[in-house]
């Protein structure tokens, strides 16, 4: 058994639907289990109707309305004069979202969230599976609200793994003892046992598939991208970039944990334990080679591998009284930005300040600086750019370093991480 995931750009429209029917059809000898994402920007519009929804703004039903256009043109291009069933169905859920959205909503948004995100994979996941039966293609559509049980940890929710590998070893094994090749499911979404909807956070899709794995004990995981697999760099920041054709999964973890968009580390742990290997492949084109992550380390430091985030701040503090930055500072800083959801990319203190660098778009700079300014000088630095190089040499740090400024250098062994800005942007906001 294998496990197949597709993005939301993977399903965004019909002809994305049909190129993803070819390559199931391309491993008609295995059985597979399919992970879909909402199509598109589903997920956005869904947000924007629970925003409108729990402010009661009166846009909520033309947003819906919107919404239900979108998927009905792809139903209209893949069934044609067929598409009476499916477009039913859709409608219908969309039908009762309004009917949702009309009622008072409890007081708990992450909970409404949860309800109506989800709607997203939902209505893909029909869609791909009634096109693949109208193509005669053998597959079931498996419900992961019936499957993946959570806790009632809204927006983000934990695993019960021991229940969830029984109800989904259950349900996948009714499925393809009916004779279907394959089994059409949805990312993201679980169920608590009260039976409300639940989601799994950031890259849930993702990591729905490594838990089907982990509990169907799969042979492997193939997440399907639009980029020819894991690359050394994000090509919008670096020229050049080299394919990792494959690396281990620690190293994966470590690329994630810095900032890496391909893979999130929830999705690697799983797989480590029973050492299932993890591909990532180009769905524009299935045969080319792609990336695996898989046990070995010995492949990890044959191509440095370069992560840049921008738009940071480097916040500095140092105690008014010049005393030493101790325990009790740190608990009482680390306290603060735990309670406002800042998460630090960077951090180093010397005897009498603490630095720490994090995203310049998701801090209240001047509430930061209202927190501490009693206690603490506080100067901060905006517009930088945190590059983080894996496997680095002295060469490669000059090549990323080039006229740049450097404000804060971090080395260990294998990772060496810089805060840097343009040397021309210095100069033009000083004129």
């Amino acid at each position: 058994m294998r496990i197949f995931k597709f993005g939301g750009a993977s399903v965004k429209d019909a002809s994305a639907v049909k190129n993803v029917a070819k390559i199931i059809d391309l491993f008609k000898n295995d059985q597979l289990v399919v992970v879909i994402s909402a199509m598109g920007k589903t997920t956005n519009a869904l947000e924007a109707i629970m925003k409108s929804y729990w402010n009661g703004d009166g846009k909520t039903n033309s947003f819906i309305d919107e919404l239900n256009q979108y998927h009905q043109q792809i139903i209209a291009e893949l069934f044609g004069d067929k598409k009476e069933k499916i477009q039913s169905e859709i409608n219908q859920i969309f039908h009762d979202l309004k009917l949702r959205c009309q009622e008072v909503h409890s007081d708990n948004y992450n909970f409404e969230y949860d309800q109506i995100i989800s709607l997203g994979e939902v209505i893909s996941t029909k869609i791909v599976a009634s096109y693949l039966e109208s193509q005669n293609f053998k597959a079931a559509w498996l419900d992961a609200r019936k499957m993946i049980r959570t806790t009632n940890r809204w927006r983000e929710a934990n695993i019960d793994w021991e229940k969830t590998e029984t109800l989904v070893n259950e349900l996948t094994k009714k499925a393809f003892s009916a004779g279907n090749q394959s089994v059409i499911t949805q990312g993201f979404i679980g169920h608590t046992p009260e039976g409300f909807t639940t989601t799994l956070g950031r890259e849930g899709s993702d990591f729905t598939a490594a838990i089907l794995a982990f509990v169907l004990n799969a042979e492997d995981v193939t997440i399907w991208k639009d980029v020819p697999g894991m690359l050394n760099a994000d090509p919008k920041y670096f020229d050049n970039t080299v394919l990792l054709e494959k690396i281990s999964f620690r190293e994966a973890i470590e690329l994630a944990y810095f900032g890496a968009s391909v893979i999130h580390p929830k999705t690697i742990q799983p797989l480590k334990k029973k050492n299932i290997p993890l591909h990532v492949k180009s769905f524009i084109d299935p045969h080319a080679k792609g990336s695996v992550i898989q046990a070995s380390i010995d492949y990890d430091a044959n191509i440095p591998s370069f992560i840049f985030k921008m738009n940071q701040v480097l916040i500095s503090l140092t105690p008014k009284d010049f005393s030493f930055v101790v325990e009790e500072n740190l608990e009482e800083i680390f306290s603060y930005l735990s309670k406002e959801s800042i998460r630090i990319h960077l951090m180093q203190n010397s005897a009498v300040s603490f630095s720490f660098c994090v995203d310049g778009d998701k801090v209240d700079l001047q509430k930061i600086y209202n927190h501490f300014t009693e206690q603490y000088f506080v100067k901060y630095n905006e517009g930088l750019e945190l590059v983080t190089i894996r496997h680095y040499d002295q060469p490669t740090i000059e090549r990323v370093t080039v006229d740049k400024k450097i404000y804060l250098e971090q080395k260990s062994r294998h990772t060496a991480r810089i805060v840097m800005k343009d040397i021309s942007d210095i100069s033009a906001s000083k004129n």
